[in-house]
């Protein structure tokens, strides 16, 4: 089942998403959280730090695991998913060093890595919360459009698009990495609750599909659909194409931003 819920813009998808996540992390000791990089949660990590800088809001306990990494790209790399998190979330928080979980984009053995990744959310005992962004393309972490998607950790070839999006965060296109290690939808399935988030008319189309379209491979967000528990948080922009048109269906539920007033 998804809820939709229409936030009126950025900021406001933001707060919605940190209102969330305080209730999970408070309510849940420890929380195994799951997270997302790219432009998209910036806002809600910011609004997570003040949240902690207030007083309000202890990481001690909190594990967290990232959906990936470019591969080749060392963390002391400035735009390196690892050097993202720091830089906007784990620097300024009291998150132990020993609970934050990151694919490495360096590595010797891939097949260790992957599996070693696979067994550490394992023995945590699985995660609680992921949170989620969507690319364009629909692609969930980087779990790429394509014939098959893979259950489990793997390495994965970027699409032209992906590459093009993220070309922003780079000098040049050239530079940005052509592969990436995600975790797999498999394991992202398994989690507890979902939250995914969406800003932008640029998600608009890749948005609707997640909501209405028909599931499959070739836009991996519509997998989503058949989670028991899953929240997508949308401005306006990014839900245009569908928030004028659900009221309730089988697969989605749609809260105004204004009634929305807390999350079961």
């Amino acid at each position: 089942m998804i809820q939709l819920i229409i936030a009126n813009n950025y900021e406001d998808m933001s707060k919605k998403a940190s209102k969330l996540l305080i209730s999970r992390i408070k309510d849940t000791i420890p929380l195994n959280l799951g997270l997302a990089t790219g432009s998209t949660p910036v806002g809600l990590y910011k609004e997570l730090v003040t949240e902690y800088a207030n007083g309000n809001l202890d990481f001690e306990h909190t594990r967290t695991f990232n959906l990936d990494e470019y591969i080749g790209l060392s963390p002391y790399n400035p735009n390196s998913y690892s050097y993202y998190m720091w830089k906007h979330f784990f620097s300024h928080i009291n998150i132990r060093k020993e609970n934050i979980h990151i694919p490495p984009g360096i590595f010797a053995n891939e097949q260790k890595v992957i599996d070693d990744y696979e067994e550490a959310i394992v023995q945590a005992g699985g995660i609680d919360l992921q949170v989620l962004g969507i690319g364009a393309n629909g692609h969930i972490g980087f779990n790429e459009p394509g014939e098959s998607l893979s259950v489990s950790t793997h390495i994965v070839e970027l699409k032209s698009e992906t590459i093009k999006a993220n070309s922003r965060f780079f000098e040049n296109k050239d530079e940005v990495p052509k592969k990436a290690i995600t975790m797999g939808m498999g394991k992202i399935m398994e989690a507890k609750e979902i939250l995914l988030l969406a800003s932008g008319k640029e998600k608009a189309k890749a948005l609707a599909q997640t909501v209405k379209g028909i599931v499959e491979t070739h836009c991996p967000s519509t997998i989503l659909q058949i989670h028991p528990n899953v929240k997508i948080i949308a401005d306006k922009e990014a839900s245009f194409l569908i928030a004028d048109r659900i009221r309730a269906s089988n697969n989605c539920i749609l809260f105004s931003s204004d009634r929305m007033e807390q999350y079961g």
